[in-house]
């Protein structure tokens, strides 16, 4: 399928807007939408919907799908603050201090990205890449390629691209299906390969099998990820939108101890 950059936009627009219970063209507002969230099956799969606020900003405004209890606190929170500086510190402790009465807190922020087709186009890197299928991915599920594959949702892992040193993987970047239009990327690459351009091979050559699979790709990061970030940019992909989420405090512990783990 043939697509344009506007094209890819409208499309992630669309899935966000399913995700977040709005219509499309309120991301291209001027002024703040307020929805309430509700359980979507088309919405992405990794969604725990009903979400009890999460804001969305492509860059005009800001959309908020919430639980309708907390209102009033998400209104005067996105009425006080320019669109990109509700998404970042001091304001948005604003929001934290308000929620934290609630028992809930900012838990998840991440800035989302796709790809710019005037620069996606395939790089070179040391090693031979190959497409992998689902049938391929069955012996992978293991610590080193977490970020490309994810053990609890394995029915959604569709399509990879693998970096091979002889019969050996070093790099791995694959997708899943979290929506029907739309492919998530996450790659890894072993620490002794890093550093050869081999994320950004695998990651542009995925983006581009994905395209001919009539699917848009798309690729998440948290802001703080620089590594990830770069490797966003030099694979072709641009910033898109962005998106911060609270959840119970129990679950924001639960993860912190998790964390802490690892």
């Amino acid at each position: 399928m043939n697509f344009t950059n506007a094209d890819l936009l409208q499309i992630a627009m669309q899935q966000s807007a399913i995700d977040a219970n709005c219509d499309a063209k309120d991301f291209l507002r001027t002024e703040n939408r307020i929805v309430p969230s509700v359980v979507n099956p088309q919405a992405r799969k990794y969604l725990s919907l009903p979400l009890d606020c999460n804001l969305i900003s492509y860059g005009n405004n800001i959309v908020a799908s919430i639980n309708e209890k907390y209102h009033t606190i998400v209104s005067g929170y996105i009425s006080r603050f320019p669109a990109e500086h509700c998404f970042e510190t001091p304001n948005l402790h604003v929001l934290n201090d308000e929620l934290q009465k609630e028992n809930l807190r900012i838990c998840f922020m991440a800035e989302y990205f796709l790809p710019d087709l005037r620069e996606l186009k395939i790089s070179d890197c040391p090693y031979t890449l190959k497409v992998l299928y689902p049938r391929d991915f069955s012996t992978l599920y293991t610590p080193q390629w977490s970020n490309a594959l994810c053990e609890a949702r394995r029915e959604l892992d569709v399509l990879g691209v693998g970096a091979y040193d002889g019969n050996v993987l070093v790099g791995l970047a694959a997708c899943s299906a979290d929506c029907e239009t739309m492919w998530q990327i996450g790659v890894d690459v072993l620490p002794a390969c890093r550093k050869q351009g081999v994320a950004s091979a695998l990651t542009s050559r995925l983006a581009l099998e994905i395209l001919e699979q009539g699917k848009v790709p798309f690729y998440c990061a948290a802001w703080s990820n620089i590594k990830s970030v770069r490797n966003a940019i030099k694979s072709g992909f641009r910033p898109a939108w962005v998106e911060m989420t609270a959840k119970n405090a129990s679950f924001v512990d639960a993860m912190n101890c998790k964390k802490g783990t690892e």
